[in-house]
């Protein structure tokens, strides 16, 4: 498995493409005016409590107050204990008993605002670096369960022989798996530097003040995105190669060798095609290969995958033809879940099978193409409707949220009244309004469609209406209204 890390930059929008085998994998966008919050700390002031819900809003001088769950309040653990441990063995105390209205706290992001709902805040703060999280207020000493589970007790004894007295937790990342001593303390060292900028910094400024920022979309590239597996990094800006070139060598030396500045002249994302599949990546249909399709449908509670056959009929019997749609469609499910960005509860609709081996071979696939993702993921198994469940964490919006907002004419239900609907509605509100109103003429103003319907099919009706409340009705045209907007002015 080989890939590529694509970045087009401009002042206003950073877009970043991971592309593999010449398939867009994962898609990344950071608008300079939209940053995301996830990572940054505050100094945030307790605005209300809310016993009932056991939360709190905390302002942090965003437009939303943010909210804080009583399961994300930190408190110290007892002396030789892990936070985790505490967690467990303790009750949970209600959250009026710990924090109060008008009360400074220092929160971290670790949800950006989504939809209607503000930032989701925690007081465990963490801070991560290239090769280590930091976690100040606790003493664990942890290794990524990604990294095999016979190396993981050798690598902790290592990291708590360099961390010292000084204390503090840290957890080891899976690019740290191979770091040498002077590496792991380097990144302890900028840890803990990064740490007392921030603690100065909450006692000289403000409540609602901004303590530390997370790094940009092109930083977080090469500590998040850059794998074993990353083949080159090819950035269009020249002044951004040469800044993320700066930053790497001082953090990320290994990563350096694999940027590239893009000279072409085709804007890099065309020569790729990525804006094609961008715009795919906005649409409900997928197709796949063998002729059938996936339609993805995105709601405020779920996002919906539904499997379809469609035109494809090579395999040698109809259960075979499905097996191998729903196999085809488990790798592109889980793409497209990379791609689009989506989180939260997801039900996957694959065609019926019959078999047994044929629905554990396509949940082994699903498996295997979801532990890819650099999200975690929780698939069950399915249910008795035949539908797969899972799980998808969500931090940020979705492609389709950041890039798109819901459409003027039907509000966001893909759908609007007929022409026909709209103009009985206009004549139920006109006799409404005749019973309330003595005005000299009825006015209706609405779109093209709906008053040439009026003017012609429906004109008896409009005539009889007329005659029945003993006043004249005339018609206006009106372009850019939508067809389910009308104004019935009265003259």
């Amino acid at each position: 498995m080989q890939e590529d890390i694509l970045i087009n930059w401009s002042p206003q929008e950073t877009r970043v493409a991971v592309v593999e085998n010449a398939a867009v994998q994962e898609l990344h966008v950071e608008r300079a005016s939209e940053r995301g919050l996830v990572g940054n700390i505050y100094l945030g002031k307790v605005s209300r409590v809310l016993p009932g819900m056991q939360s709190a809003f905390i302002d942090i001088g965003l437009d939303k107050a943010a909210f804080l769950h009583v399961a994300d309040v930190w408190h110290p653990p007892a002396e030789g204990e892990s936070l985790s441990a505490s967690r467990a063995s303790q009750p949970q105390i209600p959250i009026e008993k710990q924090v109060f209205e008008g009360q400074a706290l220092m929160v971290q992001v670790i949800k950006d605002p989504i939809g209607t709902k503000g930032a989701r805040l925690s007081t465990q703060i963490s801070i991560a670096g290239r090769l280590l999280v930091f976690l100040p207020q606790d003493d664990h000493i942890g290794v990524s369960q990604k990294i095999p589970l016979a190396q993981r007790d050798e690598l902790r004894t290592r990291l708590q022989k360099l961390v010292g007295e000084q204390g503090g937790g840290f957890i080891l990342r899976t690019n740290g798996e191979d770091s040498s001593d002077a590496e792991l303390g380097e990144d302890i060292a900028y840890l803990r530097k990064t740490w007392a900028r921030i603690k100065d910094a909450s006692t000289r400024l403000p409540p609602k003040s901004l303590l530390h920022l997370d790094l940009n979309l092109l930083q977080r590239v090469l500590r998040d995105l850059v794998s074993e597996h990353t083949v080159t990094i090819k950035v269009d800006s020249r002044e951004q190669y040469e800044a993320l070139r700066a930053f790497g060598m001082e953090f990320m030396p290994a990563a350096v060798g694999k940027l590239q500045h893009y000279k072409g002249e085709r804007p890099i994302f065309d020569l790729f095609g990525i804006d094609e599949e961008i715009a795919k990546a906005l649409g409900r249909r997928v197709e796949l290969k063998s002729g059938g399709y996936l339609i993805v449908d995105q709601t405020e509670a779920l996002t919906t995958v539904d499997v379809n056959t469609g035109g494809f009929v090579g395999a040698r019997n109809f259960d075979d033809t499905i097996f191998k749609t729903n196999l085809e469609a488990a790798q592109a499910i889980a793409r497209q879940l990379r791609l689009r960005n989506l989180g939260g509860i997801i039900i996957a609709d694959f065609i019926d099978m019959t078999r047994e081996d044929h629905r554990e071979a396509v949940l082994a696939e699903f498996r295997k193409q979801l532990a890819r993702d650099r999200v975690k993921t929780m698939l069950g198994g399915f249910s008795q409707l035949g539908l797969l469940e899972m799980t998808r964490k969500r931090t940020r919006e979705s492609l389709a949220h950041m890039l798109c907002e819901p459409c003027p004419s039907c509000e966001g239900k893909g759908i609007v009244k007929t022409a026909r609907s709209v103009a009985y509605d206009i004549l139920r509100e006109i006799l409404r309004e005749a019973r309330q109103f003595n005005p000299r003429e009825f006015r209706v103003v609405a779109a093209p469609q709906v008053i040439e319907l009026l003017l012609d099919e429906e004109s008896q009706h409009m005539a009889g209406l007329s005659d029945f409340i003993g006043k004249p009705i005339s018609l206006q045209s009106e372009a850019a209204m939508g067809q389910e907007q009308y104004d019935i002015v009265l003259l």
